[in-house]
């Protein structure tokens, strides 16, 4: 019998709601599944499980042992299919991804101006809510479209799109270099614990030193502020200084409070 935590698609079946529950049988049904198919009997079973038991699935004919890790991951991914498509769940990272997407759906037809239209709504979107990575993506996008002189577009397109693409590459330079910092040092109180003697207080201020003195607080947005404030978290927390902890813990609450639009994006913050 395998252990709960080893079993991912019975851990995220047990995860759901009974409104999730009822939401995947209506997303099954739309698509005009049987309802005897083997993925719909797998749920049903695992959905009955107190703990995970192999041994049941087979005996009860639902999969072959041979079958059963393909059928798994067939239903894992239907499972997330629907909720994806839950308003409880959609978030702005996953409308702007669903927004890029349909813009390389129109690009690949050949209908570039309806695709930089949404490109470019997409792109405000995310540049207001920090998004860099799907901004960059896009703004690589509308790179490649404009690049072929598809869509004679106005003057100065080319200059715009490349100034924004090197803003948000100096975003995502600080934004990689400060959670590259929290990480190690989250990583240290992980795996070594507080600092004990001076020569591990001289490695800690050695690694966070290294990276901090590039930073420039002031042109920071919210994703590196983030990052910045997490680093001096662990940092302190390391270094057993809890008043510069709470100092910098509650300068993380607060950028939140401040930009409550993020905690969507963040739910775990």
């Amino acid at each position: 019998m395998a252990e709960l935590h080893k079993d991912f698609l019975f851990v995220l079946i047990k995860s759901l709601t009974t409104s999730e529950k009822r939401q995947f049988t209506l997303y099954v049904n739309r698509l005009g599944i049987n309802a005897d198919a083997k993925f719909l009997l797998l749920f049903s079973e695992l959905d009955k499980m107190k703990e995970y038991d192999e041994h049941i699935i087979i005996n009860k004919k639902i999969s072959t042992k041979q079958q059963l890790s393909n059928l798994k991951a067939h239903l894992y991914k239907q499972i997330l299919v629907s909720l994806r498509m839950n308003p409880s769940h959609q978030n702005y990272r996953i409308q702007l991804r669903e927004q890029l997407d349909f813009a390389n759906i129109l690009y690949q037809k050949g209908l570039y101006k309806q695709a930089l239209k949404i490109l470019d709504k997409a792109k405000q979107t995310a540049l207001e809510l920090d998004e860099k990575s799907i901004a960059s993506e896009i703004i690589d996008l509308e790179k490649v479209i404009e690049s072929q002189f598809i869509t004679r577009s106005i003057e100065g397109r080319a200059d715009e799109l490349i100034r924004e693409s090197t803003e948000i590459s100096k975003q995502n330079h600080y934004a990689t270099e400060l959670s590259n910092l929290s990480l190690k040092l989250y990583s240290e109180m992980l795996t070594k614990g507080y600092v004990k003697n001076d020569e591990d207080r001289a490695e800690i201020m050695q690694i966070f030193n290294a990276q901090i003195q590039k930073i420039n607080f002031k042109k920071l947005n919210f994703t590196e502020k983030l990052w910045y404030f997490k680093a001096h978290v662990w940092k302190n927390q390391l270094l057993q200084e809890y008043k510069y902890t709470l100092k910098y813990a509650f300068q993380w609450v607060d950028l939140f409070h401040k930009n409550p639009e993020m905690i969507v994006s963040h739910p775990v913050w």
